[in-house]
């Protein structure tokens, strides 16, 4: 009778033990990124502007639900393509859809109050209105292809909305939420104002210019008489950082598959790659050690061979030397061809648990 109290109390210490580390790691928030790679000519394939956008739609949501913190949008024909100026010059035209992508990306990655501030009217985003979050709403679907209509440039709703954390309601409480500053002068010794989607501007801790998109984290204690909100502007990073918060993504354009590495934005590089391939081992027998940047590498329609072979940087003939672990996600496929959206959504379901494990992390719905 001792020994099963002795064991029950030893039981009971160890799930406090437990749920302490949980709730440490959870004030830890996530400190490893995740970051996803892809050329621009999946959307060659296409063949319709409306299937173009929507098919940027699904990369977008598939790297949502699974937490991607950086999208890279790589020229696999080695055209340089470094910003998003410009338009899609249509089907046949190669080498642009790097362009077209990347600007539908970061458009659905912008929350919506904030989208009318950075995002003119523009030939590429035509058809990227979102459906409402709830489809019996339908009073709430853009309508901006009717000639005269005078509220915004949008084509009806055809994409669905993200609705990722940092894409806050009006009346949404939270700590953190992003903001565009606002041009209107302050009194000296006074921040900036910033537009943060509520019914009140937030006067943030210093002067920055106007226009510039900001992460501004409420103070909690705010007077409810005040016409306005205070907070202080941190780094993009710190909601994931520190409240283990999803916080969007990030889009880079690089100009080749070489780029793609050289041009990280991490001061030490990526210290795990992963390319995807039928061609690599399968990923039932992968286990990956602890990192700080994974990076996940997606070829196009002809596979990341091609973009290996037009690569003038690239002096190798086999891909799977330039990774780590060159995988196939998805081993026994019943199709011959698994399209770059597809593999995106297997690819990062099926490494998932092994990001989780890898980092020590508790399988909780904002690990990844």
């Amino acid at each position: 009778m001792n020994l099963l109290k002795k064991l029950e109390k030893q039981k009971l210490k160890e799930m406090k033990v437990q749920k302490d580390l949980e709730e440490a790691k959870e004030e830890k928030g996530r400190l490893y990124t995740v970051s996803v790679a892809l050329p621009g000519s999946v959307l060659d394939n296409a063949q319709s502007p409306e299937l173009r956008t929507y098919l940027a739609g699904q990369i977008a949501r598939a790297c949502t639900v699974f937490c991607v913190d950086e999208i890279v949008v790589f020229d696999e024909q080695g055209e340089d393509v470094k910003s998003v100026e410009g338009e899609f010059r249509g089907v046949g035209k190669k080498g642009h859809g790097s362009v077209q992508l990347a600007r539908i990306l970061q458009y659905l990655e912008c929350p919506q109050y904030l989208r009318k501030s950075f995002f003119p009217k523009h030939h590429d985003l035509q058809f990227a209105g979102e459906l409402p979050r709830d489809t019996r709403d339908l009073s709430r679907v853009c309508v901006a292809a009717l000639p005269n209509c005078t509220l915004c440039w949008l084509a009806p709703g055809l994409l669905n909305p993200l609705d990722s954390p940092h894409h806050m309601r009006l009346d949404e409480a939270a700590e953190y939420r992003e903001g565009v500053v606002v041009d209107r002068p302050s009194k000296p010794g006074k921040g900036s104002l910033v537009n943060c989607g509520m019914k009140k501007e937030v006067r943030i801790d210093r002067q920055l210019q106007a226009g510039l998109r900001v992460t501004v984290q409420l103070d909690g204690d705010q007077n409810p008489d005040s016409k306005v909100k205070k907070g202080t502007v941190v780094a993009p990073h710190l909601p994931r950082t520190r409240s283990g918060l999803y916080w969007g993504y990030t889009v880079r354009l690089a100009s080749c598959l070489s780029a793609v590495f050289t041009e990280c934005p991490f001061k030490e590089g990526y210290d795990l790659t992963i390319g995807t391939s039928e061609r690599g081992s399968s990923i039932d027998q992968a286990s990956l050690p602890s990192f700080r940047h994974m990076l996940m590498v997606f070829g196009g329609l002809q596979g990341l061979e091609t973009s290996v072979d037009f690569d003038p940087n690239l002096q190798v003939a086999d891909p799977q030397l330039l990774f780590h672990h060159y995988l196939d996600t998805c081993p026994g496929q019943g199709s011959r061809t698994i399209r770059t959206e597809e593999a995106i959504l297997i690819s990062l379901s099926a490494l998932r648990p092994k990001i989780v494990s890898a980092n020590g992390a508790t399988s909780t719905s904002q690990d990844t």
